[in-house]
């Protein structure tokens, strides 16, 4: 894919961190230092994914070292909030999984793009099943509910998409759909809370249900055109939680209005479509670079759309409270670095 196509993408990271600027200034150079880290990234990566196809070569390798970061954060990981979900590298607190999703895509894409074999494809299922478990667990243990789902959710279309039998497909799906009362019993009791609170939101709404609701005033605030750029009350008085990461488009519509939140999922959505035309492009194609490429998009879309709808969701009401960053606006480093990962990888 040319340059030229990740216009919006910039665009989308230059309107958060005018957001940025309006409600946490302090937070402005540290994230333009991300940025910096991740571009830097972004043209190692993409030389080496152009010109020696060095990660798609080794992502045995490369699924099995951020499997073991994982384990090292479960372990020994920062400790904060309660979930052990980050690595301190001293520059910026590592969130493992954020990473691990882009390579595990990687993985994914070279495992599938190989197998044309109906025998191969017997046991292919099970294969990638039990290697997507592996991680799913490790990250549902940290605890982090939603990108273990992302996750899984990764896996599940691209296996959709693949050689793999529908029937086998099909009974794993009617499986999960029966255990699903068995999840609930799992989860931890915060996860409870979120889901409960989103079914009936006054039941209260000074306590789980208070990020839900502010969100809600804070995007209903905004009206047409917005506060202006650092006259959101939500977020200036600290009324929204976490208004600068979660819940950074509730402070942006707040700032900017509908116009500014209808700018901004525009240009996701035209990042969407120029994905979808590069997969079209290579949908059917018997060439594994072509079929690489195929996967590598389709599971780089579900892991983009979903955090995207899932997080402008929650912020509208729309859905439970989830740890979901918004790509490219939700402040962070892991985040933007990762995404800025991904964006090198794609062929």
């Amino acid at each position: 894919m040319s340059l030229v196509s990740f216009v919006p993408i910039l665009l989308i990271y230059l309107f958060g961190l005018i957001n940025l600027f309006g409600i946490r200034s302090d937070l402005v150079l540290t994230s333009v230092m991300h940025f910096g880290i991740g571009l830097f990234l972004f043209f190692v990566i993409r030389y080496l994914q152009m010109h020696k196809h060095f990660f798609r070569s080794n992502a045995v390798f490369f699924y099995g070292f951020f499997l073991l970061l994982l384990v090292i954060t479960l372990l020994f990981g920062m400790e904060i909030k309660g979930s052990r979900r980050w690595l301190d590298l001293i520059i910026i607190p590592l969130q493992t999984s954020e990473i691990f999703k882009i390579f595990f895509i990687v993985f994914l894409s070279t495992i599938f793009a190989k197998v044309y074999n109906p025998i191969e494809n017997r046991h292919l299922f099970i294969k990638t099943l039990i290697l997507t478990l592996i991680p799913f667990f490790l990250i549902f243990k940290q605890p982090d509910l939603a990108t273990s789902i992302v996750v899984f959710g990764i896996f599940f279309t691209m296996a959709l998409h693949s050689s793999i039998p529908k029937k086998q497909i099909l009974l794993f799906t009617l499986l999960i759909i029966c255990l699903l009362p068995v999840v609930w019993f799992t989860m931890h009791d915060y996860q409870k809370n979120r889901i409960l609170s989103f079914m009936n939101p006054e039941h209260d709404s000074s306590g789980t249900s208070y990020n839900m609701v502010q969100a809600n005033i804070a995007v209903g605030s905004g009206n047409m055109m917005g506060k202006g750029l650092g006259l959101g009350k939500q977020s200036q008085l600290s009324f929204l939680p976490e208004y600068h990461t979660d819940f950074a488009f509730s402070s942006l519509v707040e700032q900017f209005g509908f116009v500014g939140g209808f700018i901004v999922v525009s240009l996701y959505i035209i990042f969407f479509t120029i994905l979808f035309l590069r997969m079209y492009n290579a949908m059917g194609k018997r060439d594994y670079d072509e079929q690489y490429t195929f996967y590598y998009l389709l599971g780089f879309s579900v892991m983009l759309i979903v955090q995207t709808a899932v997080n402008i969701g929650m912020n509208l009401g729309l859905v439970p409270i989830a740890g979901i960053t918004l790509p490219f606006i939700s402040y962070g480093g892991s985040s933007l670095i990762t995404f800025m990962i991904a964006l090198a990888l794609i062929p």
